[in-house]
C-alpha cells in the first residue's frame, strides 16, 4: 500500500464518524420509543467495535492488493 498514513488519517476520520452516526442513529431511536430500547453499554460497544473492525478489514483488504 502505497499511502499508508494517508489511509490511517482518512479513515480513522471516516470510522469515527461512522461511530458517531451509529451513536445519532440509537439516540434517536431512544428519543423516538421514549425508553432505553438498547442499553448505554451495548450502544457503546456496537459505536466503538462496527467502525473498528470495519476499519482493520478494510487495511487488511487493501494490504493484500
Amino acid at each position: 500500500m502505497k499511502y499508508k498514513k494517508l489511509f490511517w488519517i482518512f479513515g480513522t476520520l471516516q470510522h469515527l464518524l461512522l461511530g458517531c452516526i451509529l451513536l445519532l442513529i440509537f439516540h434517536c431511536f431512544n428519543v423516538i420509543h421514549g425508553d432505553a430500547v438498547i442499553g448505554p453499554d451495548t450502544q457503546l460497544l456496537v459505536c466503538i467495535s462496527f467502525p473498528l473492525f470495519s476499519l482493520i478489514t478494510k487495511y487488511i483488504s487493501l494490504q493484500k492488493g
